[in-house]
């Protein structure tokens, strides 16, 4: 009995050991695994875009005067050469009972003044015919030897100062001529004076388009460069994408563009015809400051595809950088840094290894690999802090 109660206790020591020694052995970390892969890879550069009508036309108001209404609406086609406004003279100011008096009070005022300087272009004409008349009579007495020199001279000088004053008063007749009309003026309305309709401006299409915009749709007054009405064809369209400056030196005239989300079930392929040499600075939605510079893209799919597209439409563009047909990738979540360059954990025989890699291009959650990985060898994605060279790892159960 003795020796059973000595094997029973030596036998439950040893499993009290055994479960000790196994309790603190270290455990293998739980980790998220992927494999390395072959395939196609397209780096782009992701912003978001308008549509915009490439040649629109913003019909202004050559002069001032009274537009009357527009009675084109948004959409609407109009033919190169077809009226868009019609522009009256500007109109005369309303008169308050007041004034209009005043006014009267003027033209009657106006019309003494002509009157009175008609008889003094008379009285001044008289003065000349008569000192005509006496140069006249003194240049004969001269002849005679009736008169002096002196007086002749004296004869000659009236005539010019009573021909002077002639010409004056024939000028005042025409200055208050002139100051009556313009006393008239202020009292009758420009379309009473012409006894009929005004004349009108018709302001004419440039070019065959479509209304775009209205901006002046009711009649009133406008002034000379006052825009009216904004056309232009919306069957050539292209898109305007703001796109940091840092990424825009990436882009060059001809480049792909991918255009996603502007509400077709396809993805539209454009081409970047002009990325503009000037940026500008503009504030994010998180109050950044940001330097951008306008990208202009053309549509290069068939009209029918994006025929429902119009002018101020949202789209994402995305500009095709570099692509590759065969290249060896990882998600970018293996990669972590490691002394000066970047590394990754390689599962070997249940452990982990840390392998350093050379990284080429990055698209998003994707890593170009150009050397220190095959195809099919197993990584660690996310790792932490419990994942170390040498440590044993088991996958994560999904």
């Amino acid at each position: 009995m003795q020796l059973r109660a000595r094997i029973g206790i030596t036998l439950l020591a040893l499993a009290v050991a055994g479960g000790l020694a196994y309790g603190f052995l270290p455990r293998a970390a739980t980790v998220d695994m992927t494999q390395v892969t072959k395939g196609p890879l397209v780096v782009t550069v992701e912003e978001e875009g308008k549509t915009r009508v490439m040649d629109r036309y913003v019909v202004s108001a050559p002069m001032a005067g009274y537009a009357r209404r527009i009675d084109l609406n948004v959409g609407d086609a109009v033919k190169a050469g077809q009226s868009l406004v019609a522009i009256e003279p500007a109109r005369s100011d309303a008169l308050d009972p007041r004034t209009r008096a005043q006014a009267n009070a003027q033209v009657h005022a106006a019309e003494a003044s002509v009157s009175a300087a008609r008889e003094n272009a008379v009285a001044a004409a008289a003065q000349a015919d008569l000192a005509r008349e006496e140069l006249a009579r003194a240049q004969s007495l001269r002849q005679s030897n009736f008169v002096s020199e002196q007086a002749l001279d004296k004869a000659r000088s009236e005539v010019r100062r009573t021909q002077a004053a002639k010409l004056a008063a024939d000028h005042g007749v025409n200055v208050a001529r002139f100051e009556l009309d313009m006393a008239r003026a202020a009292v009758a309305n420009t379309t009473r004076l012409s006894g009929g309709s005004p004349e009108l401006l018709n302001v004419r299409a440039p070019v065959a388009a479509r209304v775009l915009k209205v901006m002046h749709e009711s009649e009133g007054t406008v002034q000379a460069g006052q825009p009216l009405i904004e056309i232009g064809n919306p069957d050539t369209l292209e898109i305007e994408v703001e796109v940091l400056s840092t990424q825009a030196v990436k882009i060059a005239p001809g480049s792909k563009v991918l255009l996603d989300r502007w509400g077709g079930d396809t993805t539209l392929q454009g081409a970047v015809r002009v990325v503009e040499p000037t940026g500008f600075t503009k504030i994010s939605a998180l109050g950044v400051e940001e330097q951008r510079v306008r990208v202009i893209v053309d549509i290069t799919s068939p009209r029918e595809e994006w025929r429902r597209l119009g002018d101020g439409y949202r789209v994402e563009a995305r500009f095709v950088v570099w692509e590759g047909t065969d290249v060896l990738q990882i998600p970018a979540s293996a990669l972590f840094r490691h002394n000066s360059g970047w590394a990754v954990f390689v599962v070997e025989a249940g452990r982990a290894k840390i392998k350093p890699v050379q990284v080429g291009q990055r698209a998003g959650l994707v890593a170009q690999i150009t050397s220190g990985l095959s195809v099919g060898e197993r990584l660690v994605t996310h790792p932490d802090d419990k994942v170390k060279d040498g440590v044993r790892v088991r996958p994560r159960k999904t």
